[in-house]
């Protein structure tokens, strides 16, 4: 039995209604990423989601809690995801760090959400309060997380013990040097050669071997 016209616009309005933050963070995202937090305005932001001005205010009552709003979406809850495969890995250390790697690279690295990093690093001195939160909600995560995943090497006796916080950086420098090089990619006109999963790979290869224990 086909339901009354009534009840399917009602039920499409609320369809509609339940996806609107999701359009609104995806539009949020869009803009953010091509002309960064100060070029951005929130009335943009709502023509491009294909609501008004007000309706984005219901939800984000400011550009900034947008942008906080647009970090937990699509970086805090990455790093949710990545957490929950080191909680239940149970192989060797290294191959751990591959999969995290491969984990990351699926969830933001290949998206536009990794070029966030781009622009609180340029718009730090502007916004300070926003790139604190940055550092408190995605790179201090990333940090402890990595650390979890080296001590958890020495401790299985795969890595020798070392300088875990320079291992941290270690891993995650070659992270920065792809998101910035797929930056400038996107405006230079000389092509730039970089496949990034198997950069990543590499690099990670690299320093565990540098790592492990030896007889």
């Amino acid at each position: 039995m086909t339901a009354p016209t009534s009840e399917l616009v009602i039920k499409g309005h609320q369809r509609r209604k339940a996806e609107r933050p999701q359009e609104l963070l995806e539009a949020a995202l869009d803009l953010f990423v091509e002309k960064g937090l100060n070029g951005t305005r929130t009335e943009e932001v709502a023509r491009l989601a294909g609501v008004s001005k007000g309706t984005l205010y219901r939800y984000y009552p400011s550009k900034d809690a947008l942008f906080k709003a647009v970090v937990r979406h699509y970086l805090t809850a990455a790093m949710d995801e990545v957490a929950g495969i080191l909680d239940q890995y149970e192989g060797p250390t290294p191959q751990l760090l591959q999969v995290l790697a491969q984990t990351w690279w699926r969830l933001v690295g290949d998206s536009k959400a990794s070029f966030l990093f781009v622009l609180i690093a340029t718009e730090a001195g502007t916004y300070p309060e926003l790139a604190q939160f940055y550092m408190d909600e995605v790179m201090m995560p990333g940090h402890l997380l990595l650390q979890k995943v080296v001590q958890r090497g020495i401790d299985r006796g795969e890595f020798h013990t070392t300088d875990i916080t320079s291992v941290v950086q270690a891993l995650i420098a070659p992270i920065y040097f792809v998101v910035i090089t797929r930056k400038c990619a996107q405006v230079c006109s000389a092509p730039i050669t970089l496949q990034p999963d198997k950069f990543i790979a590499t690099q990670i290869e690299l320093l565990t071997r540098g790592l492990e224990t030896r007889p």
